[in-house]
Protein backbone atom coordinates (compact mmCIF):
# COMPACT_ATOMS: atom_id res chain seq x y z
CA UNK A 1 0.00 0.00 0.00
CA UNK A 2 1.22 3.25 -1.16
CA UNK A 3 2.16 6.15 1.42
CA UNK A 4 -0.49 8.51 0.00
CA UNK A 5 -3.20 5.28 0.23
CA UNK A 6 -2.57 4.51 4.16
CA UNK A 7 -2.43 8.06 5.22
CA UNK A 8 -5.97 8.64 3.18
CA UNK A 9 -7.59 5.31 4.86
CA UNK A 10 -6.56 5.94 8.19
CA UNK A 11 -8.37 9.57 7.68
CA UNK A 12 -11.52 7.14 6.22
CA UNK A 13 -11.03 4.67 9.41
CA UNK A 14 -11.62 8.29 11.26
CA UNK A 15 -14.86 9.19 9.51
CA UNK A 16 -16.23 6.14 9.84
CA UNK A 17 -15.13 6.04 13.43
CA UNK A 18 -17.52 9.13 14.30
CA UNK A 19 -20.52 7.99 12.37
CA UNK A 20 -19.88 9.54 9.17
CA UNK A 21 -19.72 7.14 6.38
CA UNK A 22 -20.46 9.16 3.28
CA UNK A 23 -17.15 11.62 3.99
CA UNK A 24 -15.37 8.31 4.37
CA UNK A 25 -16.24 7.28 0.76
CA UNK A 26 -15.67 9.95 -0.05
CA UNK A 27 -11.80 9.66 0.70
CA UNK A 28 -11.99 6.25 -0.58
CA UNK A 29 -13.36 7.75 -4.10
CA UNK A 30 -10.29 9.69 -4.43
CA UNK A 31 -7.66 7.02 -3.09
CA UNK A 32 -8.91 5.02 -5.90
CA UNK A 33 -7.02 6.93 -8.53
CA UNK A 34 -3.55 6.13 -6.98
CA UNK A 35 -4.36 2.17 -5.75
CA UNK A 36 -7.40 0.91 -7.50
CA UNK A 37 -6.70 -3.07 -6.84
CA UNK A 38 -6.08 -2.27 -2.88
CA UNK A 39 -8.11 -5.11 -0.77
CA UNK A 40 -8.01 -2.63 1.70
CA UNK A 41 -9.53 0.04 0.12
CA UNK A 42 -12.53 -2.32 -1.48
CA UNK A 43 -13.20 -3.74 2.32
CA UNK A 44 -13.60 -0.21 3.58
CA UNK A 45 -15.78 0.85 1.12
CA UNK A 46 -18.07 -2.12 1.28
CA UNK A 47 -18.09 -0.94 5.36
CA UNK A 48 -18.92 2.30 3.73
CA UNK A 49 -21.92 1.10 1.56
CA UNK A 50 -23.92 -1.03 4.26
CA UNK A 51 -23.72 1.84 6.18
CA UNK A 52 -25.15 4.56 4.34
CA UNK A 53 -27.52 2.48 4.08
CA UNK A 54 -28.24 2.29 7.39
CA UNK A 55 -28.16 5.75 7.87
CA UNK A 56 -30.75 6.07 5.45
CA UNK A 57 -33.09 4.43 7.19
CA UNK A 58 -31.80 6.14 10.45
CA UNK A 59 -33.06 9.22 8.96
CA UNK A 60 -36.80 8.41 8.47
CA UNK A 61 -37.41 7.23 12.29
CA UNK A 62 -37.65 10.04 15.17
CA UNK A 63 -37.70 8.10 17.69
CA UNK A 64 -34.56 7.34 20.05
CA UNK A 65 -35.13 3.71 21.07
CA UNK A 66 -35.81 2.78 17.96
CA UNK A 67 -32.81 4.16 16.15
CA UNK A 68 -30.93 2.40 18.58
CA UNK A 69 -33.01 -0.53 17.50
CA UNK A 70 -32.05 -0.47 14.19
CA UNK A 71 -28.36 -0.13 14.67
CA UNK A 72 -28.55 -3.17 16.58
CA UNK A 73 -30.11 -5.07 14.33
CA UNK A 74 -28.22 -3.83 11.45
CA UNK A 75 -25.14 -5.07 13.07
CA UNK A 76 -25.91 -8.29 12.83
CA UNK A 77 -26.71 -8.28 9.08
CA UNK A 78 -23.60 -5.91 8.67
CA UNK A 79 -21.59 -9.01 10.37
CA UNK A 80 -23.68 -11.72 7.96
CA UNK A 81 -22.64 -9.27 4.88
CA UNK A 82 -18.99 -9.49 5.76
CA UNK A 83 -18.75 -13.63 6.74
CA UNK A 84 -18.78 -14.17 3.27
CA UNK A 85 -14.89 -12.11 2.66
CA UNK A 86 -12.08 -13.71 2.96
CA UNK A 87 -10.43 -11.17 3.34
CA UNK A 88 -10.66 -9.19 6.32
CA UNK A 89 -9.37 -5.48 7.43
CA UNK A 90 -9.55 -5.27 10.75
CA UNK A 91 -9.18 -1.93 11.37
CA UNK A 92 -12.18 -0.98 9.29
CA UNK A 93 -14.01 -3.52 10.85
CA UNK A 94 -13.36 -1.89 14.51
CA UNK A 95 -13.84 1.75 12.80
CA UNK A 96 -17.54 0.59 12.34
CA UNK A 97 -18.16 -1.02 15.32
CA UNK A 98 -16.69 2.13 17.06
CA UNK A 99 -18.84 4.11 14.84
CA UNK A 100 -21.71 2.15 15.51
CA UNK A 101 -22.10 1.36 18.95
CA UNK A 102 -21.49 4.83 20.03
CA UNK A 103 -24.32 5.88 17.61
CA UNK A 104 -26.56 3.41 19.10
CA UNK A 105 -25.84 4.25 22.85
CA UNK A 106 -25.90 8.05 22.16
CA UNK A 107 -29.98 7.15 21.75
CA UNK A 108 -30.27 4.48 24.80
CA UNK A 109 -28.57 7.26 26.63
CA UNK A 110 -31.30 9.57 25.67
CA UNK A 111 -33.90 7.12 26.50
CA UNK A 112 -32.27 6.15 30.26
CA UNK A 113 -32.76 9.84 30.98
CA UNK A 114 -36.32 9.85 30.02
CA UNK A 115 -39.23 8.61 32.70
CA UNK A 116 -40.10 5.31 31.23
CA UNK A 117 -42.23 3.70 33.78
CA UNK A 118 -42.56 -0.05 32.16
CA UNK A 119 -39.96 -2.22 33.79
CA UNK A 120 -39.77 -4.50 31.01
CA UNK A 121 -38.80 -1.90 28.58
CA UNK A 122 -36.56 0.09 31.02
CA UNK A 123 -34.53 -3.24 31.18
CA UNK A 124 -33.97 -3.66 27.50
CA UNK A 125 -32.29 -0.27 27.45
CA UNK A 126 -30.40 -0.70 30.03
CA UNK A 127 -29.26 -4.12 28.48
CA UNK A 128 -28.71 -2.90 24.65
CA UNK A 129 -26.77 0.08 26.58
CA UNK A 130 -24.55 -2.30 28.38
CA UNK A 131 -24.66 -4.10 24.44
CA UNK A 132 -22.90 -1.28 23.26
CA UNK A 133 -20.91 -0.51 26.31
CA UNK A 134 -19.26 -3.41 26.16
CA UNK A 135 -18.64 -3.72 22.11
CA UNK A 136 -16.57 -0.28 22.60
CA UNK A 137 -14.55 -2.36 25.34
CA UNK A 138 -16.00 -0.22 28.38
CA UNK A 139 -16.66 -3.26 30.67
CA UNK A 140 -17.16 -1.39 33.32
CA UNK A 141 -20.28 0.08 32.87
CA UNK A 142 -21.02 -2.93 30.52
CA UNK A 143 -21.68 -4.13 33.61
CA UNK A 144 -23.36 -1.25 35.55
CA UNK A 145 -25.83 -0.78 32.85
CA UNK A 146 -26.36 -5.09 32.58
CA UNK A 147 -26.60 -4.72 36.88
CA UNK A 148 -28.80 -2.36 36.68
CA UNK A 149 -30.87 -4.18 33.74
CA UNK A 150 -30.80 -7.29 35.99
CA UNK A 151 -32.68 -5.47 39.01
CA UNK A 152 -34.71 -3.67 36.88
CA UNK A 153 -35.96 -7.30 35.64
CA UNK A 154 -34.00 -10.27 37.31
CA UNK A 155 -33.25 -13.30 36.09
CA UNK A 156 -33.76 -12.80 32.32
CA UNK A 157 -31.90 -14.92 30.17
CA UNK A 158 -31.07 -12.78 28.08
CA UNK A 159 -29.73 -9.85 30.37
CA UNK A 160 -27.49 -12.67 32.56
CA UNK A 161 -26.03 -13.94 29.23
CA UNK A 162 -24.57 -10.34 28.40
CA UNK A 163 -23.24 -9.96 32.02
CA UNK A 164 -21.46 -13.45 31.51
CA UNK A 165 -20.04 -12.19 28.67
CA UNK A 166 -18.71 -9.33 30.58
CA UNK A 167 -17.22 -11.17 33.36
CA UNK A 168 -15.46 -13.83 30.76
CA UNK A 169 -13.80 -10.95 28.81
CA UNK A 170 -12.58 -9.15 31.99
CA UNK A 171 -10.76 -12.46 32.95
CA UNK A 172 -13.18 -13.83 35.22
CA UNK A 173 -14.29 -16.73 34.19
CA UNK A 174 -15.53 -17.97 37.11
CA UNK A 175 -18.64 -15.97 37.38
CA UNK A 176 -18.53 -16.17 33.46
CA UNK A 177 -19.52 -19.67 33.63
CA UNK A 178 -22.19 -19.46 36.55
CA UNK A 179 -24.24 -16.93 34.40
CA UNK A 180 -24.12 -18.65 31.37
CA UNK A 181 -25.15 -21.89 32.64
CA UNK A 182 -28.27 -20.13 34.37
CA UNK A 183 -28.96 -17.96 31.48
CA UNK A 184 -29.11 -21.18 29.30
CA UNK A 185 -31.25 -22.60 31.56
CA UNK A 186 -33.98 -20.12 32.07
CA UNK A 187 -34.66 -19.58 28.47
CA UNK A 188 -31.84 -20.69 25.74
CA UNK A 189 -34.11 -18.98 22.47
CA UNK A 190 -34.49 -15.30 24.52
CA UNK A 191 -30.34 -15.15 24.24
CA UNK A 192 -29.11 -13.23 21.15
CA UNK A 193 -25.93 -15.08 20.58
CA UNK A 194 -24.54 -13.11 17.79
CA UNK A 195 -24.09 -10.16 20.45
CA UNK A 196 -21.25 -12.53 22.88
CA UNK A 197 -17.66 -12.15 22.27
CA UNK A 198 -15.96 -13.96 24.94
CA UNK A 199 -13.80 -17.58 23.97
CA UNK A 200 -15.89 -18.50 26.61
CA UNK A 201 -18.63 -19.08 24.93
CA UNK A 202 -17.63 -18.68 21.43
CA UNK A 203 -15.90 -22.07 21.35
CA UNK A 204 -18.69 -23.94 23.09
CA UNK A 205 -20.95 -21.80 20.19
CA UNK A 206 -18.43 -23.34 17.51
CA UNK A 207 -17.73 -26.84 19.38
CA UNK A 208 -21.91 -27.15 18.77
CA UNK A 209 -21.98 -26.13 15.26
CA UNK A 210 -18.87 -28.92 14.59
CA UNK A 211 -21.64 -31.54 16.16
CA UNK A 212 -24.03 -30.33 13.05
CA UNK A 213 -26.84 -28.58 15.04
CA UNK A 214 -28.23 -25.36 12.96
CA UNK A 215 -31.40 -24.17 12.41
CA UNK A 216 -33.86 -22.95 15.02
CA UNK A 217 -32.83 -25.76 17.88
CA UNK A 218 -29.49 -24.52 17.56
CA UNK A 219 -29.30 -22.18 21.04
CA UNK A 220 -30.99 -25.19 22.87
CA UNK A 221 -28.21 -27.71 22.27
CA UNK A 222 -25.45 -24.71 23.19
CA UNK A 223 -25.69 -26.33 27.46
CA UNK A 224 -25.95 -29.52 26.55
CA UNK A 225 -22.40 -29.38 25.10
CA UNK A 226 -21.66 -26.53 27.98
CA UNK A 227 -21.84 -29.64 30.11
CA UNK A 228 -20.29 -32.41 27.74
CA UNK A 229 -17.09 -30.25 27.62
CA UNK A 230 -16.80 -29.60 31.09
CA UNK A 231 -17.33 -25.87 30.36
CA UNK A 232 -20.98 -25.60 32.59
CA UNK A 233 -19.01 -27.39 35.75
CA UNK A 234 -20.17 -25.08 38.13
CA UNK A 235 -23.89 -26.47 39.90
CA UNK A 236 -25.34 -24.52 42.85
CA UNK A 237 -28.38 -25.87 44.81
CA UNK A 238 -31.74 -25.84 43.86
CA UNK A 239 -34.28 -24.54 45.70
CA UNK A 240 -37.70 -26.17 46.42
CA UNK A 241 -39.34 -24.09 44.55
CA UNK A 242 -36.88 -24.40 41.29
CA UNK A 243 -37.13 -28.34 41.97
CA UNK A 244 -40.54 -28.42 42.00
CA UNK A 245 -40.92 -26.41 38.66
CA UNK A 246 -37.83 -28.60 36.99
CA UNK A 247 -39.83 -31.80 37.58
CA UNK A 248 -42.82 -30.61 36.32
CA UNK A 249 -41.33 -29.17 33.07
CA UNK A 250 -39.81 -32.41 32.42
CA UNK A 251 -43.42 -33.98 33.29
CA UNK A 252 -44.88 -31.42 30.34
CA UNK A 253 -42.12 -32.45 28.12
CA UNK A 254 -41.98 -36.32 28.54
CA UNK A 255 -45.55 -36.18 27.81
CA UNK A 256 -45.01 -34.15 24.96
CA UNK A 257 -42.48 -36.15 23.63
CA UNK A 258 -45.15 -39.07 23.23
CA UNK A 259 -47.27 -37.11 20.02
CA UNK A 260 -45.99 -38.20 17.11
CA UNK A 261 -46.15 -34.77 16.16
CA UNK A 262 -44.32 -32.97 18.55
CA UNK A 263 -41.38 -30.75 18.00
CA UNK A 264 -38.56 -33.82 18.69
CA UNK A 265 -35.69 -30.72 17.72
CA UNK A 266 -37.03 -28.67 20.78
CA UNK A 267 -37.49 -30.94 23.11
CA UNK A 268 -34.43 -33.35 22.87
CA UNK A 269 -31.59 -30.52 23.87
CA UNK A 270 -34.38 -29.08 26.45
CA UNK A 271 -35.08 -32.27 28.08
CA UNK A 272 -31.22 -33.66 27.98
CA UNK A 273 -30.22 -30.02 29.78
CA UNK A 274 -33.32 -30.95 32.34
CA UNK A 275 -32.08 -34.12 33.00
CA UNK A 276 -28.39 -32.68 33.66
CA UNK A 277 -29.88 -30.38 36.08
CA UNK A 278 -31.75 -32.98 38.24
CA UNK A 279 -29.20 -34.88 38.18
CA UNK A 280 -26.64 -32.49 39.52
CA UNK A 281 -29.55 -31.77 42.30
CA UNK A 282 -29.61 -35.52 43.11
CA UNK A 283 -25.80 -35.58 43.22
CA UNK A 284 -25.63 -32.01 45.49
CA UNK A 285 -28.27 -33.47 48.05
CA UNK A 286 -26.96 -36.69 48.30
CA UNK A 287 -30.51 -38.32 47.15
CA UNK A 288 -29.06 -41.80 46.24
CA UNK A 289 -27.77 -43.47 42.98
CA UNK A 290 -31.60 -45.22 42.65
CA UNK A 291 -32.66 -41.60 41.81
CA UNK A 292 -29.56 -40.68 39.47
CA UNK A 293 -29.57 -43.98 37.61
CA UNK A 294 -33.34 -43.47 36.84
CA UNK A 295 -32.43 -40.26 35.13
CA UNK A 296 -29.57 -41.59 33.33
CA UNK A 297 -31.78 -44.23 31.65
CA UNK A 298 -34.00 -41.88 30.34
CA UNK A 299 -30.63 -39.77 29.07
CA UNK A 300 -29.80 -43.23 27.20
CA UNK A 301 -33.13 -43.86 25.98
CA UNK A 302 -33.51 -40.12 24.37
CA UNK A 303 -29.83 -40.19 22.65
CA UNK A 304 -27.20 -42.72 23.37
CA UNK A 305 -24.54 -40.44 21.73
CA UNK A 306 -24.93 -37.83 24.09
CA UNK A 307 -25.27 -40.92 27.23
CA UNK A 308 -22.04 -41.74 26.81
CA UNK A 309 -20.42 -38.66 26.55
CA UNK A 310 -22.30 -37.47 29.35
CA UNK A 311 -20.55 -40.66 31.49
CA UNK A 312 -16.90 -40.11 30.40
Amino acid sequence: MEIQTEKGLKEALHFLEIADPAQAQLIIGKLYEYELGCEELSYTNRCCTFWLETSARLKTITDSYEKGQLLLSDWKQFQNFLSRDKFIYKPALYSVQTGYFTSALEYYNKQMEGNEKDPVHRAEIYRNAGICYKKLGNFENARVCLSQANDICPNTASVLAELADCYSLCGEDRYGKVLFREAFFLSAEDIDIDFLDSELIKCLIEKTKEKGHTGKAFKQWIPVYGVLCGIFNIKRELTSQEVGRLKQNIYAMESEFKDPSCNRDFLIPNLLNSYFWLIDHYVLTHEGAAKVNEILLKIKILDSSIYEAYIK
